[in-house]
């Protein structure tokens, strides 16, 4: 296929870790110029030498997505280094599942939920918005889940978030009137980005599963302690469970990498074994 990358400007959300790692990785190597941006310095600072041992161009900005003027100084910094913002990934997330009757412990981080999944992406999109709408080109892409699909048990205030970002991302697509293309990310469950690490009560994620929680219990329980079925771990069968972080890579590398006429408005990705119900 060939390479649309080669000189963007993209600019990287959550990049200290996860897919916003993956994603500098796979975006520089390809020849495109990246802002990494975390509230995380010491991720970000790993990410960027990573960067740079591949020869890639990137610069670092630690800012908080919650804070429109972070974000404003991360799309001047961009504009400033190169020239111009030609692609954000509104990436950084987290996901603290947990019932209604968890809210003593969860209410802090359902709040931060809101400030980070929900006001993050809305600030991502203002702080490029004029820019690319005066240059008549340019592309978001926001981070959604299968989560967003429907409401199940535990979900709450993170499955709200995500369907948020769904109707942040459809009302963009319709106001920028092609000025602006604008893709939907809806990874299903993915080990190894850190996000199961922010979650309040690791039982609220049985809704997922609805009716297949305690095979999907079972799995899980297995994966962790290292006594999967080869079968399930591997992604040449159709047993594959649990979804590779870099799958989901790739997936959002592919809707970058596209010509300016032509916009991949959403991809679900998903292990073809996994358990889910969304």
């Amino acid at each position: 296929m060939k390479n649309y990358l080669q000189g963007k400007s993209i600019i990287i959300t959550g990049a200290a870790s996860g897919f916003g790692r993956l994603v500098a990785h796979k975006t520089a190597a390809m020849g495109a110029k990246v802002t990494a941006t975390d509230i995380n310095a010491n991720g970000l600072a790993e990410t960027l030498s990573s960067v740079d041992h591949l020869q890639g161009q990137a610069q670092s900005v630690i800012a908080d997505v919650a804070r429109f003027s972070d974000m404003k100084t991360v799309a001047a910094k961009a504009i400033e280094a190169y020239g111009k913002i030609d692609i954000i990934l509104n990436n950084a997330g987290i996901m603290p599942l947990a019932f209604y009757a968890d809210h003593e412990m969860a209410i802090e981080k359902w709040h931060q939920c809101i400030d980070i999944n929900m006001k993050g992406v809305v600030n991502g999109i203002a702080c490029v918005y004029d820019h690319m709408m005066e240059r008549e080109e340019g592309h978001v892409i926001n981070m959604s889940s299968i989560f967003g699909n429907y409401p199940v048990a535990g979900s709450n205030v993170y499955g709200a978030t995500k369907v948020a970002v769904t109707f942040l991302s459809e009302s963009l697509r319709v106001e920028a009137s092609g000025k602006i293309k604008v893709t939907v990310i809806k990874p299903t469950g993915v080990m190894n980005t850190g996000l199961i690490s922010s979650m309040v009560n690791p039982n609220a994620a049985v809704g997922i599963a609805g009716h297949n929680a305690a095979n999907q219990q079972i799995v899980m329980e297995h994966l962790m302690s290292g006594t999967a079925e080869a079968d399930q771990l591997s992604p040449d069968s159709p047993k594959y469970m649990a979804l590779d972080a870099s799958y989901v890579a790739d997936q959002i590398v592919y809707a970058m990498n596209q010509p300016k006429g032509v916009s991949v408005s959403d991809i679900t990705i998903r292990a073809t074994g996994d358990q889910y119900i969304l």
